[in-house]
């Protein structure tokens, strides 16, 4: 096996745990290494710390697979998935949804997995995947038995890889629009042509949480997408919901899932750009039992960190200003790069510009199906504040 010996000191955070090796961590490397494949690391002093898939054409040139010298195999990949299946929040029947694999955060780097009813939708995000992705599929054949399984391989961070988006059915055939239960509640997800792999598995708790404190409140749901938070909303009970979002497309999706829930007439959604449609909201002087914030990510890197905050703070601020005294804003960031003490910190900031106070009520994360490792911050990306108006 081609072996990658790190630079003195520079396997540090590898000891502690993390899974990742950058480029400029690497003093040499024995052997011929294509792009993805599988290589013994090493310290500079020659002990092993593990077996990593490896492309150096990205600035993280080393994902680790194991820690232990093992056959990487067909055998090892099923294991892994099926160690996978086994963890928190997640189930391979019925008719509801679930992150199946995440990543680093499954031992599984560069890999996605998520069950939509009796579809599985992939996402291979890394070189050293996508030479494992034949086992994958097996693997994830035997252990869940979808009718199908459809690739959405077209995310950015391929492209640092060296790799070329793909989507389609990877296997089998079908539909690519479901339904998916939630709880009590139905949802119309659209694999092929959704955000993410068709829907935020990630909010699935934190839906929850909307649902237990909307009774009787006039909600509105700011990049609303599907209609998750609002339709949750509704079924809490809210006295009105206007989900707001820029995508008809995704619109469409949520007035099929707002009329399957018979939830028509608390719930309506209007295409605009959340930041035009909060200012003018704001200059109609319109109050808000419930506010909920749920935009994409602003930043990919850490280089654009102050204009993202620029861009929370201010739709932090006109949410804000836009609540009853009581009133709850729930909003969130999905961008790693923004920690949660700097959402905080940019909350607080928001909230003396609005002349507002807040009570912190509850500071949540993703769902239990997107396990996050303790010595890798980079899988806990999911922030969702929960806050209430004291004046």
């Amino acid at each position: 096996m081609v072996t990658v010996t790190l630079a003195p000191g520079k396997e540090k955070r590898v000891n502690a745990g993390h899974p990742w090796v950058y480029r400029s961590e690497i003093a040499r490397i024995e052997g011929e290494l294509p792009p993805g494949a599988l290589a013994a690391v090493s310290d500079h002093r020659g002990k092993f710390l593990g077996q990593a898939l490896v492309n150096l054409r990205s600035q993280i040139a080393g994902r680790l697979l194991s820690r232990v010298e093992e056959s990487v195999d067909a055998a090892f990949i099923e294991r892994r998935i099926r160690e996978a299946l086994a963890r928190a929040g997640r189930s391979v029947a019925g008719p509801g949804a679930c992150r199946l694999v995440f990543g680093e955060g499954d031992q599984m780097p560069g890999l996605i997995a998520d069950r939509y009813g009796d579809l599985v939708v992939i996402q291979i995000l890394t070189a050293g995947m996508e030479r494992l992705k034949d086992d994958v599929l097996g693997a994830l054949q035997r252990a869940v038995g979808p009718r199908a399984i459809y690739e959405r391989s077209d995310v950015s961070v391929r492209k640092l890889e060296g790799l070329e988006f793909r989507t389609g059915f990877a296997w089998g055939s079908g539909e690519t629009g479901v339904w998916i239960r939630e709880g009590d509640l139905a949802f119309f997800v659209e694999a092929a042509a959704g955000q993410k792999t068709g829907f935020f598995l990630d909010q699935r708790e934190n839906r929850q949480a909307v649902k237990r404190l909307a009774r009787g409140r006039d909600v509105l749901d700011c990049f609303c997408y599907s209609g998750g938070f609002s339709i949750s909303a509704g079924a809490g009970g809210a006295s009105s919901v206007l989900g707001v979002d820029i995508s008809t497309e995704a619109l469409s999706w949520a007035e099929r899932s707002t009329a399957q829930n018979g939830l028509g007439e608390c719930c309506r959604f209007v295409s605009a750009n959340a930041f035009d449609h909060l200012r003018a909201l704001g200059r109609e002087r319109r109050r808000f039992g419930m506010v909920i914030l749920d935009p994409p990510a602003f930043t990919k890197g850490r280089e654009a960190l102050a204009g993202a905050l620029r861009g929370y703070n201010e739709i932090n601020l006109r949410a804000m200003k836009l609540l009853d005294r009581g009133g709850i804003l729930v909003t969130c960031s999905c961008s790693y790069h923004v920690d949660a003490a700097t959402f905080l910190d940019m909350l607080r900031s928001a909230a003396a510009d609005a002349r507002r106070e807040f009570r912190l009520l509850d500071l949540r994360t993703q769902a239990a199906d997107h396990p996050i490792l303790l010595a890798a911050k980079e899988t806990q990306y999911l922030k969702c504040a929960i806050l209430e108006a004291t004046n």
